[in-house]
């Protein structure tokens, strides 16, 4: 009986022993689970273990080799994001960083100013709240317009897949000079056209009003008056289609998307071309979603640029499509002089044509660009001339659409 009783004054002391341990290793969980590392584990010598160690010196040791990794990772982690911080309150472009729910949990010096803000306030609101909202969806990057005391700027919306980290770069100043150096273009390009016209007019105007005031009046002054205004006529209806081509630059819609066929297209658009003949070399059937009129404008333009160019060296015009994986190329090549200069081939008002607007390139590559293609011109690497490529996305449903 007393055997009996020694045993179970054992077994209870027994279960009372694994019970204060277990809680022991369950308290030391749930701290390193709170990322609280200041509690240690308590580590007994003893011996019992393969390794001269006990069961319970091994997991205390585990449970300490654990905290000291879980701290030198913190501190990592730590010194990271202070570096990270430190670089974002330099950097002049706005960060921010949402967590899964669009709460924001990352901002910098720019962020705050771009929010009117201390970060202390703003950690924690949601997107929506913090007026962000529209820069989680649609695409990314692209750019929005934003008000604040110093007026309506502009930013650029780039935005991180994985960590949703939203970055607004500042685009007013670059777009402010770009516009200032587009407009000085645009200035000095029409005033050089305009004072091209009103020169000669101003000119011819002041010797028919010496022809007309002389007394008596000479014997072919009526000849000199009708060449006189057929000159001040004709250089003010090429002032008018300059400033119509510009107008129409300027006017470019929205494309309105329908079906076309690219092979008819092509041939209808060579056959109006009646100074020389333009050879046709047929591809396959390929039909796309895109504004026929604004295509055959651009395709004109091209077809006419290249009989311009062939016909000073007596050359031929030939135009081509082809598909190449989700896009359609269409070539234009011609077997003139090719190009001297490529820069300005964009350029508004730019033309090494005589009367040339300078408008029909520029124009063709809005379009181009309108229906999410390139234009594309290069002189021919096989032989004397020039190639223009239009190159078109292939589908049947469109971005463009609405």
């Amino acid at each position: 009986m007393a055997v009996v009783g020694l045993w179970i004054v054992l077994a209870l002391y027994l279960r009372g022993s694994v019970n204060r341990r277990l809680r022991v290793v369950a308290s030391l969980l749930a701290a390193l689970r709170e990322g609280e590392y200041s509690v240690r584990a308590p580590v007994a010598s003893g011996t019992g273990g393969a390794d001269g160690r006990d069961p319970w010196t091994l997991t205390m040791t585990a449970i300490r080799d654990l905290e000291e990794q879980f701290r030198s990772q913190r501190w990592g982690a730590e010194e990271a994001s202070n570096l990270l911080q430190r670089v974002l309150a330099e950097i002049d472009v706005a960060v921010f960083a949402f967590d899964v729910g669009s709460r924001l949990r990352l901002v910098n010096l720019a962020g705050e100013q771009f929010l009117g803000g201390e970060q202390g306030e703003l950690l924690g609101k949601t997107a929506a709240e913090l007026g962000l909202g529209d820069t989680l969806v649609d695409s990314a990057p692209r750019t929005i317009s934003r008000r604040d005391p110093a007026g309506s700027r502009r930013w650029q919306v780039r935005r991180s897949v994985i960590l949703t980290l939203v970055a607004l770069p500042d685009l007013s100043l670059a777009l402010r000079e770009e516009e200032r150096q587009t407009w000085r273009r645009l200035v000095r390009v029409l005033s050089h056209e305009i004072n091209n016209s009103l020169a000669p007019i101003n000119s011819i105007s002041a010797s028919l009003r010496e022809v007309i005031v002389r007394q008596p009046l000479p014997p072919d002054w009526r000849g000199d008056v009708e060449r006189g205004l057929e000159i001040v006529s004709c250089r003010s209806e090429s002032l008018q289609r300059f400033m119509a081509a510009y107008s129409n630059l300027a006017r470019l819609p929205p494309p309105e998307l329908r079906e076309v066929e690219i092979g008819p297209l092509v041939r209808r658009i060579a056959a109006l071309e009646t100074r020389l003949s333009v050879a046709v070399r047929a591809g396959p059937e390929i039909t796309l979603r895109a504004d026929p009129d604004q295509l055959e404008q651009a395709l004109v333009n091209l077809i006419r640029n290249a009989a311009d160019a062939a016909m000073e060296t007596g050359g031929g015009v030939e135009a081509a499509w082809e598909r190449r994986a989700d896009r359609v190329r269409i070539v234009v090549e011609d077997e003139g002089p090719g190009l001297g200069e490529t820069e300005n081939l964009f350029v508004p008002f730019y033309s090494t044509k005589v009367g040339g607007a300078g408008i029909g390139l520029v124009l063709s590559q809005h379009i181009a660009r309108n229906h999410e293609g390139s234009l594309v011109l290069e002189n021919r690497p096989e032989g004397r001339g020039t190639r223009a490529c239009l190159t078109l996305p292939i589908r049947r449903t469109s971005t463009l659409d609405g």
